[in-house]
C-alpha cells in the first residue's frame, strides 16, 4: 500500500501557493463606463400625450416618463393568439437554443479554465518498463536484465504572482456576461419580429379585404352599367371603362395575397416550425389592441436596459482584462513541481517498494522576444480603444434609436389623424358623385376618380394603423423590452 507523508517542504509550496494568491495584479481594473448625462432621448420635449382620431387604433397615446416595461411588453397589444405565438417561438426557437447553447459554452469554458489556473494539477502515473543495462558502468561485466515498476502522484502548480490567471479568468467571466447578454439580445429580437410580423399580417389582411370590398363594389357597378348599356342607356366606353376599373382592383389581389403566405411562413420559421405544421392564427388588425400608455425609462438607464449596450460593455471588460494578461507575461513565471510515490523491481510489491519523492521550482523571466511580448501589450490596449469605441457607437446607436421610435408615434398618430378624415371624405365623394352620375349631374369619369381615390385613402389609413402598431414595438425594443434586475 502507497503510504504519503507530510514533508515540511510540502508547506513550503503551500505557503508560496497563498502569497502567489496574494501577490499584485497588473493591467487596469475595470470600471463601467458612466451613463451618458442626457435629461431626455429627442432633440425637443415630447408631447404629453400623442394626436387622436376616431376609430379602432386612434386613440391617444401617453407617454410615462420614468416607468418600467413590463417583462412581457407584447401583452399590452392584449392579444391572447399572441401571447400564446410569443411562448411557442421562445420554447422552440432555434435561435434561441443556439444562443443558450453557446452560453453555457462559455461558462463550461470559464469552468476549465478556472480549474486548470486556480488550483494545482494532480496526475496519478503508473508505469511498467524492462531493462537491460550493462554492469561495466558499475565495475562488473556482463548485462543485467530487470523489470521495473513505479506508481506516484505528480503535482504542478503555477505561482499566480502578477495576476496574469486572475486576469485570464476575468476576461472568461466578461465572456460569459457577454454571451448571456447575447442571449437577452436574441430573446428581445425574436419577440420584437414575431410581434412586427404579426402586425405586418394584419395589415396585408386589412388591406386585402379593403381591395375585395373595393372591387365587390366595382363589379356590381359592373352590372349595372352592363344593364344599362343593354338598354341603350349608356355607351360602350364606360362600360369598358367600368371593367377596366374593376380589373385593375382585382390585380392589386395576387401580390398582396402573396406578401400574406410570405409573412406567416416567416412567422412559422420564427416559431421553431415548418408552414404547414406552425397552425398559426389568422391576425387582425381589430384584434389587437393599440397600447395607450407607454412607459418610456429615464434616458440616464437605456445603458442598463439595452442587451447589446450590456454586450458591448462585456466585451469592453474582456478587453480591459486582455491588457493584465498581456502584462503579466512580461514578468517572471513561478511554476511549483513536486511529485511522491516508490518504485519495485516486482509487481506485486509495486505499494511496498523503494519510496522516491521530489520537489522542485523553476522561475521563468522573458529576457528577449523579438518584441513579440511589449507588442502584444500595445496591441491589447488598441484593442481596448477599439472595444470602447465600439461601445460609445452602440450607445449612441440606442439613442438614435429611441429617439426616431419615439417621434415616429408623435408623426404616427398625426397621420393616423389625417388619413381617418381623408378616408372619411373620399367615402362621401364617392356617395355624392355616384348619385350625381345617376342623375345625370357629372361624368362617369367623375365617378372613376373618386373611386380611386377612396380606395386609395382606404389603403392609406390600414397601412397608417399598422405603422403605429408596429412603431410602438419598435419604441418598446429600442428601450430594451422588459428588464429583470439580475437577468440570467
Amino acid at each position: 500500500m502507497l503510504r504519503m507523508r507530510i514533508d515540511p517542504t510540502h508547506g513550503a509550496m503551500i505557503v508560496l501557493a497563498a502569497a502567489s494568491l496574494a501577490g499584485c495584479v497588473v493591467g487596469p481594473d475595470f470600471h463601467a463606463p458612466e451613463a451618458p448625462k442626457a435629461s431626455r432621448y429627442t432633440e425637443s420635449p415630447l408631447p404629453a400625450q400623442t394626436a387622436s382620431s376616431p376609430g379602432a387604433g386612434g386613440a391617444a397615446q401617453h407617454f410615462v416618463a420614468g416607468a418600467a416595461l413590463p417583462e412581457q411588453w407584447w401583452a399590452l397589444y392584449r392579444s391572447e393568439p399572441l401571447d400564446r405565438l410569443i411562448r411557442q417561438g421562445i420554447a422552440e426557437s432555434p435561435s434561441l437554443a443556439a444562443a443558450r447553447a453557446t452560453l453555457q459554452q462559455a461558462r463550461e469554458n470559464l469552468a476549465a479554465e478556472f480549474g486548470a489556473l486556480a488550483y494545482p494539477a494532480v496526475d496519478a502515473n503508473l508505469s511498467a518498463q524492462r531493462e537491460k543495462i550493462s554492469n561495466a558502468a558499475f565495475g562488473g561485466q556482463g548485462v543485467s536484465l530487470f523489470s521495473l515498476y513505479g506508481a506516484s502522484v505528480n503535482v504542478s502548480y503555477g505561482l499566480d504572482f502578477f495576476g496574469g490567471s486572475r486576469r485570464a479568468l476575468e476576461g472568461l467571466r466578461a465572456q460569459v456576461d457577454y454571451q448571456r447578454y447575447q442571449l437577452d439580445a436574441a430573446h428581445l429580437a425574436l419577440t420584437a419580429n414575431i410581434v412586427t410580423t404579426a402586425i405586418r399580417e394584419a395589415s396585408l389582411r386589412a388591406q386585402i379585404q379593403a381591395s375585395r370590398d373595393m372591387l365587390k363594389a366595382e363589379e356590381d357597378e359592373v352590372s349595372r352599367v352592363a344593364r344599362q348599356y343593354e338598354l341603350g342607356g349608356v355607351g360602350r366606353l364606360e362600360l369598358i371603362s367600368q371593367r377596366a376599373q374593376a380589373a385593375q382592383t382585382e390585380a392589386t389581389l395576387p401580390p398582396l395575397e402573396n406578401q400574406l403566405a410570405a409573412t406567416r411562413h416567416a412567422l412559422a420559421a420564427l416559431t421553431g416550425r415548418t408552414p404547414e405544421e406552425a397552425a398559426l392564427p389568422a391576425f387582425e388588425l381589430d384584434s389587437l389592441q393599440l397600447p395607450e400608455q407607454i412607459p418610456v425609462s429615464v434616458s440616464s438607464d437605456l445603458v442598463r436596459q439595452r442587451p447589446d449596450i450590456q454586450a458591448a460593455e462585456a466585451l469592453l471588460h474582456q478587453a480591459s482584462a486582455q491588457i493584465g494578461v498581456a502584462t503579466a507575461a512580461l514578468y517572471p513565471h513561478v511554476t511549483l513541481d513536486g511529485n511522491f510515490g516508490s518504485q519495485s523491481t516486482h509487481a506485486h510489491d509495486l505499494f511496498g517498494g523503494q519510496t522516491v519523492w521530489g520537489i522542485g521550482a523553476s522561475l521563468a523571466q522573458p529576457i528577449f522576444h523579438g518584441g513579440e511580448l511589449r507588442a502584444e501589450r500595445r496591441a491589447a490596449v488598441a484593442a481596448y480603444d477599439a472595444a470602447q469605441a465600439q461601445y460609445r457607437e452602440t450607445v449612441l446607436e440606442a439613442f438614435r434609436n429611441v429617439a426616431d421610435a419615439l417621434r415616429a408615434l408623435e408623426t404616427d398618430a398625426r397621420a393616423v389623424q389625417a388619413q381617418t378624415q381623408a378616408e372619411a371624405l373620399a367615402r362621401d365623394r364617392v356617395e355624392l358623385t355616384r348619385t350625381q352620375y345617376r342623375l345625370g349631374g357629372t361624368s362617369y369619369i367623375a365617378l372613376l376618380d373618386a373611386q380611386r381615390q377612396y380606395f386609395a385613402a382606404r389603403l392609406l389609413l390600414v397601412v397608417a394603423r399598422a405603422s403605429r402598431y408596429a412603431d410602438t414595438a419598435a419604441l418598446f425594443q429600442a428601450l430594451g423590452g422588459g428588464w429583470r434586475e439580475g437577468h440570467d
